[in-house]
């Protein structure tokens, strides 16, 4: 490999001869070979955004000369469009508040920038990295603007997946309404109910953890661009704030604003604490629903066998034949991530000190690799699961009669104590609950059938009961 020499306030230090980055990333490259993990693809355009958004605020303040200016512009553009990404080296672990991420993203766009002026890349002489485009910047207000676009243009698309799965179960409640089959709570036959009962319930778990999410995402509407190094807006102004966060709402469609207050903005990472949050609810709900699809599906033959998953994978390497619940597993997994994420981004957020928050770097990447995971899970089980979904009605049917569930129907009219003699007494010889009631001569056969109609048993009221 050839290498230039480029030179900083530290000194000299050697950079790939063909590389668009320069001797700050050269040196964050050789600094911090820790994970081999990169800034996600859509912190790199939020980062090329802004640039591009001062740059076009620098050129109307007549700050920024127009062929640096428009040239930086086009270089932005370009990245924009997908090229030089394999430009942008940094390890996601490296020195605090993401300095160096932000001196990729200037070395890139002001090497290249000053290759369209037919300039060479390494000289700095028509298009310096921090001079023009970094002017009116710090990294502590780009990077934090950077993750909170990043994250809001990934949500549209979270939020998206979330509410189609929310869609395909309350789509299965309404295909299993009439398959009726017993509840359970601690794990142990409740009373009956209904599958789609179970599914519309998962239905609005999501949508309501979506909702989660939404809300959140406006905390991440404000921007503290212009805010430069400790809040105080020094080397940029009101005017450029404004115009920067105008043209970055402009090319994203979101609805930005200047933070009403850039102090707080600066110092604090909690808008993300919150979104990760949000995140971290619908995790929850996701994993529970992956969870509970296991279990329903378990078996086949020696366990519940309720629902028939779509079979996606053998099972086993020597049990020929058996199939798993994989994407579920999956799912959990991911599930369990996103909350590993959310304590990172918690207590990394905590570690703030004074006007800024150095662990922005960690903060940045956990919540977009949440994002992304979640994201692409969510889409996994409803294409290759939730929607291939089988009620088995007949052993839903089964194990609902085998059970004592339907003896709860009994408790209004016979008494809580009677009624569970009742189902002791059908757990110890076999007998049915319809049984053991006809034989102790405590209700009538037509009474009996009116009381212990399990599809009554699915719908608030009392069942049974003689309206006065």
């Amino acid at each position: 490999m050839q290498f230039r020499t480029e030179r900083d306030p530290l000194g000299e230090f050697a950079v790939p001869a063909d590389a668009y980055y320069g001797i700050q990333t050269a040196r964050a490259a050789a600094n911090f070979p820790i994970s081999g993990l990169r800034a996600p693809a859509a912190l790199v355009t939020a980062t090329v955004l802004i640039k591009k958004a001062a740059a076009q605020a620098n050129l109307s303040l007549n700050r920024l000369d127009q062929t640096v200016g428009e040239a930086v512009v086009r270089a932005a553009d370009e990245v924009l469009g997908g090229a030089l990404r394999d430009h942008f080296v940094v390890d996601v672990y490296q020195a605090g508040a993401g300095t160096s991420h932000n001196m990729n993203t200037n070395e890139v766009l002001a090497n290249r920038a000053a290759e369209l002026l037919g300039g060479a890349r390494g000289e700095y002489r028509l298009v310096h990295p921090n001079d023009h485009v970094n002017m009116g910047q710090s990294t502590n207000d780009v990077f934090p603007t950077a993750t909170r676009l990043a994250l809001l243009m990934a949500h549209g698309p979270l939020v998206a997946s979330a509410r189609a799965l929310s869609a395909s179960c309350a789509a299965k409640a309404r295909q299993f309404d009439a398959v009726l089959k017993v509840g359970r709570t601690h794990l142990q036959d409740a009373v009956p109910m209904t599958l789609g009962q179970e599914f519309a319930g998962y239905a609005g778990c999501l949508s309501h953890a979506a909702d989660d999410v939404d809300h959140a995402a406006k905390g991440l509407h404000e921007l503290n661009l212009g805010a430069t190094a400790v809040g105080t807006g020094l080397n940029a102004g009101e005017d450029y704030a404004s115009l920067a966060v105008d043209h970055l709402s402009r090319s994203t469609g979101l609805p930005l604003t200047p933070a009403a207050n850039r102090f707080r903005v600066t110092q604090s990472m909690g808008d993300v604490v919150a979104y990760s949050g949000a995140m971290r609810r619908l995790s929850v709900e996701l994993g529970k629903i992956a969870s509970d699809l296991r279990l329903l599906s378990m078996g086949p033959r020696a366990g519940i066998g309720e629902v028939t998953l779509p079979a996606v994978q053998p099972g086993s390497s020597i049990m020929p034949g058996k199939v798993n619940p994989s994407i579920p597993e999956m799912v959990n997994q991911v599930c369990y991530q996103v909350m590993g994420c959310d304590v990172t981004i918690a207590v990394a957020a905590e570690a703030g000190q004074l006007e800024l928050n150095v662990m922005m770097p960690v903060i940045a990447w956990n919540a977009l690799h949440a994002s992304t995971i979640l994201r692409e899970a969510m889409t996994a089980l409803r294409l290759r699961c939730v929607d291939g979904i089988e009620a088995d009605a007949a052993r839903c049917r089964e194990l609902l009669d085998r059970s004592t569930a339907t003896a709860t129907a009994l408790s209004p009219h016979l008494g809580y104590a009677t009624t569970a003699e009742i189902a002791k007494e059908s757990i110890s010889t076999g007998q049915s609950i319809r049984e053991i009631v006809l034989a102790r001569g405590l209700m009538d056969a037509a009474q009996l059938a009116r009381v212990l109609s399990v599809e009554n048993m699915t719908r608030p009221g009392v069942v049974g009961e003689v309206k006065r």
